[in-house]
């Protein structure tokens, strides 16, 4: 998160914008703002999104770091990482260039995890389990996907998961645009 901070605060530097202005822009306290910059807060993606939104960027800009492309995401620099208030652990598995479209992720849901964010957004999303079980409802409906199942819809639609189990539920995830 600390480097999520510091190009927020370049990017604020360069745009020539006080903590007021961008906390103007975006809804978000100044006190909030202060601490994301120096990386003492961790940041909910819909709030890294309306940053963005100010800036005029788009998200993944805060989390790119393309010097070398790369094509292949190797095992060992998977590094997992959470959402602010969000108990559902994600791994990036994108490859690294320019103006990708995809954004694959091995998403980890753990245990008796009820519905907790609505989600609605331009898109596309699709999900493949591989372990576990994972209740996914778009719009008023509702899919309970098992192992070896998939589902794919429009990230407009209203939209959210849970895991009702006892067990950890893994999903292959791909969504489309890319948002990390």
């Amino acid at each position: 998160m600390e480097k999520i901070g510091e190009k927020i605060k370049s990017l604020r530097f360069e745009k020539g914008m006080t903590l007021k202005d961008l906390s103007l822009k975006t809804g978000l306290s100044i006190s909030f703002l202060s601490q994301i910059e120096r990386g003492s807060s961790s940041i909910a993606i819909t709030s890294l999104k309306k940053i963005a939104d100010s800036f005029n960027v788009k998200m993944t800009y805060f989390f790119e770091e393309i010097e070398n492309y790369s094509y292949v995401s190797k095992k060992e620099v998977q590094e997992p990482f959470k959402v602010e208030g969000s108990y559902v652990e994600y791994i990036r598995l994108a490859g690294k260039f320019p103006e990708r479209k995809l954004e694959p992720m091995k998403v980890i849901l753990k245990p008796n995890q009820p519905y907790v964010e609505h989600f609605s957004h331009p898109g596309e999303e699709f999900y493949y389990v591989l372990k576990g079980t994972v209740v996914f409802k778009v719009g008023d409906e509702e899919f309970v996907l098992q192992e070896g199942e998939a589902i794919h819809f429009p990230s407009e639609k209203v939209h959210q998961w849970m895991n009702p189990t006892s067990e950890e539920t893994v999903v292959i995830s791909v969504l489309i645009p890319a948002i990390f």
